[in-house]
């Protein structure tokens, strides 16, 4: 008998999974909320939701455990979000002005004490006195 030298062939659950990753959906926000009102409605079944969407109930669950946080959260005061960077560059504008004003002042300060002596008089008094007794 002959033998074929074929190509090594994958095992073929290697192959659907690197398929499924390649085809993977990604889902927008607007779509996620979408899909979880329209759950949260309860016209139909969420498992008929999901098959209809493309989509495992697990992943339904923890979209709806997230949109209902979040909502929590927002209805609480919590409303810290992320800066944008036209802020995160004022800020860093400002607080560099701060520092440098910081700055001068502190070395305003060191030659103020230094001129005044532990006795509360100036440089300049112990000058003009010595000035004097000459």
């Amino acid at each position: 008998m002959r033998q074929k030298s074929a190509p090594a062939k994958e095992p073929a659950e290697k192959v659907v999974k690197e398929i499924r990753r390649a085809t993977r959906r990604q889902f927008s926000a607007e779509e996620k909320i979408r899909i979880v009102l329209e759950g949260l409605r309860g016209e139909h079944s969420i498992a008929e939701l999901c098959r209809r969407e493309g989509i495992v109930q697990n992943l339904y669950y923890r979209w709806s455990k997230d949109f209902l946080e979040a909502g929590k959260k927002r209805l609480a005061g919590d409303t810290a979000r992320a800066a944008t960077s036209d802020e995160v560059k004022d800020l860093r504008r400002e607080a560099s002005a701060l520092k440098e004003v910081v700055a001068e002042l502190t070395l305003e300060n060191r030659l103020l004490k230094k001129s005044v002596t532990g006795d509360g008089r100036s440089n300049r008094g112990k000058r003009l006195r010595r000035e004097d007794a000459a």
